[in-house]
């Protein structure tokens, strides 16, 4: 097999290909070596899964494979939401969770997530632990297989949804949600059904759900809200008039995507500055605001406008997480829709975002569209794209040299610093800037981009793709 790799967030793989039931025990072992080196075996593992093909199947294996170990394993009784998962975790105080999810990834995929007892995704120290105990196995050729017998008694069945739903209801104001009026749900078939429409009809707001089903097809598409990926969505929305949001979540409810009422998909990069400009003006949320290298500096500047500081760090959410367990930050977010805030769980939850969007525009009283028009009256515009550049074999190798040699400008636009905390970014004299970011899976790079106008935008894109694809 080839080696297990743990990514942004957990190990994923194709199922049947490298994510099989041999593989997958492997890594369960290595993760009960890890709990039992840290001396938390007692504490237990919560034990969740998505939507996906085998979920229930996996996640049995584990509950026996811990078991068999010397450790309780609390067993979700359906799939659940990975924001949920974390909850569990700080919850009954367990040493952390094993997440059967590949979260927005294409159907025929599954992954293993570990969150550690601190509630949040794996830092590097441990996943490298992790990594390290599976690949040894398998390098000694350990063949995994189900335990013959395991102390029963150490698997639990839990239903984790009421005090995760009972959370939420202390840290969001449902009587402005309520004046939001009729709301559009779309779980995307993922595991949000039951939680996101279950909250909202609980206090007698009106929804309107689609996809509420499991299906691990996910109805064709990634099951990522994505304007892309939810058009029919974005359609009922649009063509409703009672609807005054659309709401939807990803596969395991940690990422969000938000429809305004006119029909418009409204960016996560934006939607995570007016929930800043919200929570600390409105809310009076104190603390600091993280966002990825990748996420834009609109969140800067309203950090500026409100004298707050800001940490940038590098892709994926558990170094967010971490900021938000240490209580330093009022809110967290990633471009790719992941989004929490402080006092919450530190992992992303499109199930809190959602309801802070209708939060929000029920007390404001305005659109979506009409609220970032305000905020950028107040702090200055900003636009953001992001392409994915598929490289030639002989443009692959020479990227890493290319990114050491970096021209004195783009567009025009001078070099005025380069940050290097996860790929290569290029801050430009304006304001702009230009974001390189390489695929560690596959020969691709990730470009990413910001600036005041569409034009000039378009303009600093372009010279980053040539850049790149330059002989």
């Amino acid at each position: 097999m080839e080696k297990i790799t743990f990514g942004t967030s957990g190990w994923r793989g194709i199922l049947a290909d490298d994510f099989t039931l041999a593989n997958v025990r492997k890594v369960l072992l290595a993760i009960a070596g890890h709990v039992a080196a840290a001396g938390e075996g007692k504490q237990g593992i919560v034990v969740g899964y998505d939507t996906r093909f085998m979920g229930e199947r996996f996640a049995g294996e584990a509950a026996r494979i811990f078991a068999a170990s010397g450790i309780r394993a609390y067993l979700c009784n359906r799939d659940v939401p990975t924001p949920v998962i974390s909850f569990t975790v700080l919850e009954k105080k367990a040493a952390g969770a094993v997440n059967f999810t590949a979260s927005h990834n294409p159907y025929d995929y599954n992954g293993i997530k570990f969150s550690p007892s601190w509630g949040g995704p794996a830092l590097p120290e441990t996943t490298r632990d992790i990594e390290m105990r599976a690949n040894n196995a398998a390098d000694d050729g350990v063949q995994v297989s189900t335990p013959a017998s395991c102390d029963e008694a150490l698997i639990c069945e839990i239903d984790p949804r009421d005090p995760y739903l009972r959370d939420l209801e202390k840290k969001i104001d449902f009587d402005a949600v309520s004046r939001s009026g009729l709301l559009a749900v779309n779980p995307l078939y993922g595991t949000a059904r039951g939680y996101l429409d279950e909250i909202l009809r609980r206090h007698g707001i009106g929804v309107r759900v689609v996809n509420d089903f499991r299906d691990p097809y996910f109805g064709g598409f990634p099951p990522e809200p994505s304007e892309r990926n939810i058009l029919e969505f974005i359609k009922l929305v649009k063509n409703d008039p009672d609807i005054r949001l659309g709401i939807a979540t990803d596969g395991d409810a940690d990422r969000f995507g938000i429809v305004d009422r006119d029909g418009s998909y409204v960016e996560p990069n934006y939607i995570i500055a007016l929930l800043l400009d919200y929570l600390v003006r409105v809310r009076k949320i104190e603390g600091g605001v993280a966002r990825s290298v990748a996420t834009t500096h609109l969140i800067d500047a309203v950090a500026a406008r409100h004298g707050i500081e800001v940490f940038e760090t590098p892709v994926g959410f558990k170094y967010i997480g971490e900021l938000i367990s240490q209580d330093r930050i009022a809110i967290g977010g990633e471009e790719s829709a992941g989004l929490s805030i402080r006092g919450h769980v530190p992992e992303k939850d499109g199930i809190l975002a959602c309801l802070l969007v209708a939060e929000m525009i029920g007390r404001e009283g305005l659109s979506l569209r009409q609220l970032l028009e305000r905020l950028y009256g107040q702090v200055g515009r900003y636009v953001t794209k992001r392409e994915n550049i598929r490289l030639s074999p002989e443009i692959a190798q020479k990227f890493d040299g290319r990114m050491g040699e970096l021209p004195a400008e783009f567009a025009g636009l001078k070099v005025k610093e380069v940050v290097r905390i996860d790929g290569t970014k290029c801050i430009l004299g304006d304001g702009s800037w230009l974001l390189f970011r390489k695929s560690g899976t596959e020969p691709v790079v990730r470009l990413y981009g910001e600036a005041a106008t569409d034009g000039t935008l378009a303009a600093v894109m372009t010279a980053g793709r040539e850049f790149i694809l330059a002989e």
